[in-house]
């Protein structure tokens, strides 16, 4: 009895132990739901407490960025600020700021904006907001940007030191629904030649083009320069609605198909406002995903030029998905494919790194100064119907290359242009002559008031009590660069985009080129 008691004991710890590593086993099954049981057993067992809503919030975004470069995990903290720029609305108070000196100055109100409504005025000095001083310290734009902005209908209390005034001044301003724009000008650069910059594809950048073009077309547009350098995309039906545009009934947009997802492809229309004028597309290396459709879609239907460098080289399409928690997850669904089946998406294969580092590579290769540098692959070769030779595989290959330009660089003008002297110079400038500038209605008044002021030799000595030792021969070689730079910085401190972009043409080696090719 007493060793069949024993061997019954022994039999017993073993079965328990097996039984024990068993339940371990199948804690951690079925393998379709390895996730859920892994986060529940790290909560109940680990060593430490830890949050298993925090442990997922971590989780979430290591997975997607092993899917492709594109498919990302949005906090809900995060949400609003990463949908604003393409909502084309946010609420606020409705100012254009730049923080000088460790103050925070208004550059421009926007019109019919709250500022404006209660007085705000350019050149103020923003010194209190909600009774916080915020001046005479380090304070970055995105700390001001939170303290001004808001919900709309709530009340923000800002103090003013404005020019010529001793006391402070207090303004009560209700937060309002502010307009972002994404067509940044639109100006008529000669009698038939319109030139329209757009920044981003926002829900509103259709509607805005459209103004654009209707105004353009009273002043006799015929030829049109659409710039979408540095756009890196947005939604994609704004880009096809204005390239609709363009085209004649039934051409073929852009087509999209993914493993899950049927083929669906987006043509043309019978309206247009401009399908019978002449349209060139400016391209650099940061034009990305709806600008590629844009530029690829006129170009493989020989609609239009396309000028400048190689873009960015994306053509994954994300279907946003919202969780119950306010955060969001946009997910690669498909590719789109241009007109002629190229799909220009270019390889994340060896990571990451490698996929956002690839823009530093082309300019190490020399791809940003000779066209001969870049590698094409002749199994994506396709050609348009009008006998084109385009490539897929890596971007949208523009049919006149522009080269980097690097004409007026030098030493001098580097260390000035990296310090930020040029445009504090200009900020000085139109502070210190503010009321006569605002008397004048345009760029080009304010352009010949400029040339009678010896901007450059100002700004040289300027830039010597900043550390900045002048060097003749250098300053030769960048003068006019520098005179236009500070002419256009000057003019957009007073009059916004609109004076800005017509100055700065005169250096713009990319938009100069498309003018040469209308006016040939």
């Amino acid at each position: 009895m007493p060793i069949a008691l024993s061997v019954a004991v022994v039999i017993g710890i073993i079965i328990g132990n097996k039984l024990n590593n068993r339940n371990n086993d199948i804690f951690i099954y079925p393998q379709t739901d390895k996730i859920n049981a892994v986060l529940e057993y790290i909560e109940q067992e680990y060593v430490d407490s830890v949050s298993r809503i925090d442990l997922v919030e971590l989780t979430i975004p290591r997975i997607l960025e092993n899917l492709d470069p594109h498919s990302i995990y949005i906090p809900a903290i995060e949400f609003e600020s990463m949908n604003e720029p393409l909502e084309g609305n946010f609420d606020g108070i409705g100012v254009q700021f730049n923080i000088m000196y460790d103050t925070i100055v208004v550059i421009n109100t926007i019109p019919g904006g709250p500022s404006e409504i209660k007085g705000l005025m350019p050149g103020d000095r923003i010194v209190e907001i909600n009774d916080t001083i915020v001046v005479g310290f380090s304070i970055s734009n995105m700390e001001v940007m939170k303290k001004l902005k808001g919900k709309r209908g709530t009340t923000v209390n800002v103090g003013i030191k404005r020019k010529g005034v001793d006391e402070l001044l207090y303004f009560d301003i209700e937060r309002g629904q502010i307009p972002l724009e994404s067509v940044d000008v639109a100006y008529m650069i000669d009698n038939k030649i319109g030139y329209v910059k757009i920044s981003k594809f926002a829900k509103t950048t259709y509607q805005e083009f459209k103004d654009a073009i209707a105004k353009l077309k009273t002043k006799g547009l015929k030829k049109i320069i659409v710039d979408l350098r540095n756009n890196t995309g947005g939604y994609m039906d704004a880009a096809t609605n204005i390239v609709d545009e363009f085209l004649k009934e039934d051409k073929v947009i852009v087509y999209t198909k993914g493993r899950a997802r049927p083929k669906i492809i987006t043509t043309s229309t019978s309206k247009g406002l401009c399908k019978d004028d002449e349209i060139i597309v400016l391209i650099d290396e940061w034009s990305a995903s709806a600008s590629e459709i844009f530029a690829g879609a006129i170009q493989d239907n020989d609609r239009g030029i396309i000028i400048g460098r190689r873009s960015f080289g994306k053509a994954l399409v994300q279907e946003p998905t919202i969780f119950s928690d306010g955060s969001s997850m946009r997910l690669t669904i498909a590719r789109y494919y241009t007109p002629t089946g190229r799909c220009i998406q270019k390889s994340y294969k060896n990571g990451l790194d490698n996929y956002y580092n690839d823009i530093e590579v082309r300019y190490l290769n020399g791809e940003f100064e000779q066209m001969d540098s870049i590698r094409f692959v002749d199994s994506l070769k396709f050609t348009t119907p009008g006998g084109r030779t385009v490539y897929g595989g890596g971007g949208i290959m523009p049919d006149i290359f522009v080269s980097v330009d690097t004409v007026g660089i030098s030493y001098y003008y580097s260390m000035v242009s990296n310090k930020g002297l040029i445009y504090k110079f200009a900020f000085d400038f139109t502070d210190a002559h503010r009321e006569e500038l605002l008397t004048l209605k345009d760029y080009k008044e304010i352009e010949n008031y400029l040339n009678n002021k010896n901007l450059v030799e100002k700004f040289v000595n300027y830039a010597q009590k900043e550390g900045v030792i002048p060097n003749n021969e250098q300053i030769k070689i960048s003068r006019k660069v520098i005179s236009v730079q500070i002419k256009a910085y000057i003019a957009r401190n007073i009059i916004d985009n609109i004076g800005f972009y017509p100055i700065i043409m005169k250096i713009d080696k990319t938009l100069l080129k498309a003018v040469e090719e209308f006016e040939n």
